[in-house]
């Protein structure tokens, strides 16, 4: 991968092609102050000052030129000159008009490649951006590569990317911050999680499920709790999803790839935190050992769940992830799951729902949303679907019958195993990208990532 370091460079007064970004409201006074030559290179472009114009500008030496780009987007969106970032050749680049600001981060995201099947295609060299606020190049830094890591776990097909792997990375993340793993498999993870038990004990040698837990930070620090979903495949179980259905399911630990991610960032901008990630990791498999419809399963925290539906799978193993969280008493839980089609059919796959049984929480996290530009849906968590779970011969179900309200729940599944007391938010989110967009490739991607960083930042000031 590349050395996303390199890509931003505090502007020394170092050789550097200019870019020229100009709003369309501007763009009659910026033409108008144009020498002549550039006039008409723009004219013979065809550039009109309509968003999305863009042209090479000729300079005064045969090799010299510059990069014009009309473009409507605030200069608040990361992604203002992601284009530019993805296109470009090789180089060092510098704003004209102003610094780039937010603009760091699309520059930097829309380097990224997903070349780990294809080694015969050659990566474009570096294109470097220079700021003149140097102090924005670490976080920024930080967040994308909290990015590309998101995208390269999710992208990773199954076959490469199972429980173990998902261990591999979480002991790769410890080992850089001085962090503490424990991994709990076999007896004790059937004693102490039967449901991440349950749902990944048909899963073949090698990719045997288990609880991975990450702790770091000042244990006088507010401790914070990270949960994310890390189903490696997802085949419905025995109630088998079709082809269609299972054709994107080596996406379905996108939760556990945002969990490890953000507490990356928390890790590296030192957080005053005391961190807390969880990552039930399973394969829902199909085996004669499978669970199945109608089983009825223990869990940590001594419910009783009717299994009404084997895809409903990741809502169990989370349940048990969050008891073990609460346990540690922790002032703030959050959790990313891959969680239900039915958020996407709502929302779309680029907007992810938010569940909170806090309202100051939901709020500080939909402002955060969209001052970064990494926009956020609340969903109720509305108690009068609460008798959906009810189970004829347990404490609950985990699917109810019928299409209605499925993330919500879902969420509702959830909310048993966190106490009121305890400010908690949930992510349905799709951690994929159907198309492509400059500076986010088709594949995983994050989402919700970048808000609820923010979000952090300004709940834990250092």
């Amino acid at each position: 991968m590349i050395d996303l370091s390199q890509l931003l460079q505090p502007d020394r007064g170092q050789a550097a092609r200019a870019i020229h970004v100009v709003h369309p409201d501007r763009w009659s006074d910026w033409l108008n102050a144009q020498p002549q030559r550039t006039r008409t290179a723009i004219g013979a472009n065809k550039v009109t000052g309509k968003a999305g114009n863009r042209a090479i500008l000729p300079g005064d030496a045969p090799d010299d030129w510059s990069m014009l780009l009309v473009c409507d987007e605030a200069e608040s969106s990361p992604f203002r000159i992601a284009s530019l970032g993805e296109q470009l050749p090789a180089g060092t680049y510098r704003l004209v008009e102003g610094e780039p600001g937010a603009a760091m981060l699309g520059w930097v995201l829309a380097q990224y490649r997903f070349d780990r099947y294809r080694k015969d295609e050659k990566a474009p060299g570096p294109r470097v951006l220079l700021t003149g606020e140097p102090g924005r190049i670490p976080e920024t830094i930080a967040l994308a590569e909290a990015t590309f890591q998101v995208r390269d776990l999710v992208n990773t097909p199954a076959s490469d990317m199972g429980p173990a792997q998902l261990e591999d990375a979480a002991a790769t993340l410890a080992k850089a911050h001085g962090a503490t793993l424990t991994v709990t498999r076999g007896d004790a993870l059937e004693q102490g999680y039967p449901m991440i038990h349950a749902v990944g004990m048909a899963a073949a040698r090698g990719r045997e499920p288990r609880l991975i837990e990450l702790e770091w930070g000042d244990p006088e620090h507010p401790r914070v709790a990270l949960v994310g979903k890390g189903v490696c495949f997802d085949t419905g179980g025995l109630d088998i999803k079709p082809s269609a259905g299972m054709r994107l399911m080596k996406k379905d630990m996108g939760g556990a790839a945002h969990a490890l991610a953000l507490a990356g960032v928390i890790m590296a901008q030192r957080l005053p935190v005391r961190l807390h990630l969880l990552i039930p990791a399973v394969e829902n498999a199909v085996a004669g050992n499978a669970f199945r419809p109608g089983d009825v399963l223990k869990t940590r925290i001594g419910l009783t769940v009717e299994n009404t539906n084997t895809d409903a799978e990741g809502r169990l193993i989370l349940g048990d992830a969050l008891a073990k969280a609460v346990e540690g008493k922790p002032g703030l839980i959050l959790d990313f799951a891959t969680l239900t089609g039915a958020a996407r059919v709502a929302l779309g796959p680029e907007l992810p729902a938010l569940f909170a049984n806090d309202d100051a929480l939901a709020a500080q996290l939909l402002d955060a949303g969209t001052a970064q530009k990494d926009p956020l849906w609340q969903l109720p968590l509305w108690d009068g679907y609460d008798e959906m779970l009810k189970s004829d011969i347990a404490d609950m179900v985990n699917a109810p019958d019928g299409p209605f309200a499925g993330p919500i729940t879902a969420a509702l599944f959830l909310r048993r195993f966190v106490p009121k007391d305890v400010p908690w938010a949930h992510f349905d989110l799709f951690a994929w990208r159907p198309t492509s967009r400059p500076g986010r490739p088709k594949g995983g991607d994050t989402m919700s990532l970048r808000a609820v960083w923010a979000m952090l930042k300004a709940r834990y000031p250092g």
